[in-house]
């Protein structure tokens, strides 16, 4: 089992060639949209109680504070509105538009490579969040986050394999007028990234700015209708069971000019939402399912994704925790709901209390990520770079977050088992007469890259190597990554035409 011979020495010169280039999409051991839905923390009996409390909720307490053109929508399609100005949605009402709502969403990005097929248990991993602070590593500071970080962001992430989308993760601190700073979100994430992006409007006279914006670099508003690759994450609601007023009017407007709408809703559970895991969940699914009546009043079958997002609280001081236990438990639950429903959906997870990407970070990130992954989540959001509750985000926790997910998604994609896989050939091969070892046969080296997923940033090496290399540590390294990445051009950067016309109609901060 040792011939050298030709034949054999060029076949595995071969494959070293091969290794050595990019994996064709398809043999790749992790990619977008694998299957998970392998963990199911919720029995039937449980996920079909939930629904009926949610559907309760809504027949009986229904949702305060709708616009008058809400209500006219909700009302026209079977709401009622009660003496007290609560829309209550009967049961056959939200049957019905689950019957007719979007079951499969394409979320779509600028390069059709990175399009988001959004049904089944088919898994994306990406950011999100509205962080105030940029964690300086180097300092061990925060301080506010301007535009420039945010286009940064936009441009590591374009370069992560296992960072499937972009939702904007911090908020330009350094633009005073917001309109100019949603224009500028939009700026900075659509000529950082060609994957797809998500983004907020502060008011709804914003969104038709954004559009001219978005037909500008679509190309025309009929390209932009045919592939929209920003959508609306909107948080239509202010839990607990109230309409976000402004929110709810920016939904509609978002609807009208084509654009997908992430329905958020974000209780935080023992403030917002109730201090227990399923009836965090439970609030969270009648919420949306308000938000989807609402959708599909103002547009049959408009694409919408089911999002879910309950936080954790921490009861002894009453703050926000995202890394915990349980918040991995909210989104895992919030997940099967959404099978439950056969809905496109989305929720929160790689949230670091952290304050830096360290040790902490890294099992509060890898918790929820997997569990997220592992239960089905369509869009899981927030999933690497938000540190501080999802008050800092940090370049470096994004990079390093690549390779966490990556473990994850090696986890979701779980394990295959067939006649090749089971290797009994290799046994018998190797057992009897050959080696007594499986390194460098035919088989290992064939499937190393294909089975296998290896960290960018991790250290697998002994501590002798480790010693001679020098002692690299984790962030310094990322930091290392994170420039080389900047240093060079924006693979995702405007044609200079078409940033002229842009900068004509919008004030842009970021500089030409």
């Amino acid at each position: 089992m040792t011939d050298q011979s030709p034949l054999r020495s060029g076949g595995r010169a071969a494959r070293r060639a091969a290794r050595a280039q990019p994996l064709a999409p398809h043999l790749r051991p992790i990619r977008p949209g694998m299957e998970g839905g392998t963990y199911t923390p919720l029995t039937q009996a449980g996920m079909e109680a939930i629904h009926n409390a949610a559907l309760e909720a809504l027949e009986t307490i229904g949702l305060a504070d709708a616009p008058p053109s809400g209500v006219a929508y909700l009302t026209g399609v079977g709401a009622v509105e009660g003496a007290d100005g609560r829309i209550r949605f009967p049961r056959a009402l939200v049957e019905d538009t689950l019957a007719k709502a979007n079951r499969a969403v394409t979320l779509c990005a600028r390069d059709p490579a990175h399009d988001l097929e959004l049904s089944g248990h088919r898994v994306h991993f990406g950011t999100a969040g509205a962080a105030v602070h940029l964690v300086d590593v180097t300092t061990n500071s925060y301080r506010e986050c301007g535009v420039q970080d945010l286009h940064d962001a936009a441009r590591i992430m374009d370069t992560l394999d296992n960072i499937h989308f972009l939702q904007r993760p911090m908020v330009c601190r350094d633009i005073s007028d917001n309109f100019e700073m949603d224009m500028n979100t939009i700026y900075a994430c659509c000529s950082g990234t060609k994957k797809h992006v998500g983004t907020s409007f502060t008011d709804p006279s914003y969104v038709k700015g954004a559009l001219e914006m978005l037909h500008l670099i679509a190309g025309g508003e009929d390209k932009w209708r045919e592939r929209p690759f920003v959508s609306n994450s909107n948080c239509f609601v202010v839990p607990p069971m109230k309409f976000a007023t402004e929110s709810c009017q920016v939904m509609e407007a978002c609807i009208e000019g084509g654009m997908p709408v992430l329905l958020l809703s974000a209780g935080m559970a023992g403030a917002t939402a109730p201090s227990t895991v399923a009836g965090a969940i439970t609030q969270a699914v009648a919420e949306c399912l308000a938000g989807l009546v609402y959708v599909n009043a103002v547009k049959p079958g408009h694409p919408a994704i089911f999002g879910t997002w309950p936080f954790g609280l921490d009861l002894r001081s009453g703050a926000m925790t995202g890394g915990s236990g349980e918040q991995a438990l909210l989104t895992s639950g919030c997940t099967q709901m959404h099978k439950f429903y056969g809905l496109p959906g989305g929720a929160a997870a790689g949230i670091a209390d952290a304050k830096m990407p360290d040790m902490q970070a890294g099992w509060e990130q890898m918790c929820s990520n997997v569990m997220a992954g592992l239960s089905g989540c369509n869009m899981v959001y927030e999933a690497a770079g938000m540190h501080a509750s999802l008050l800092g985000f940090c370049h470096e926790s994004l990079i390093l977050g690549d390779d966490i997910i990556g473990q994850a998604l090696r986890c979701v994609r779980g394990i295959e088992v067939n006649e090749e896989t089971l290797a009994l050939d290799q046994m018998r091969e190797v057992c009897l007469g050959g080696p007594g070892h499986y390194l460098g046969t035919e088989q290992t080296l064939g499937r190393m890259e294909i089975d296998h997923v290896y960290p960018a940033l991790g250290n697998r090496s002994s501590p002798k190597e480790w010693d001679e290399l020098g002692k690299p540590e984790l962030v310094p390294n990322a930091t290392l990554r994170k420039e080389a990445i900047l240093a060079e051009p924006a693979s995702a950067r405007f044609d200079p035409i078409l940033d002229k016309a842009i900068r004509e109609s919008f004030r842009i901060h970021l500089p030409a």
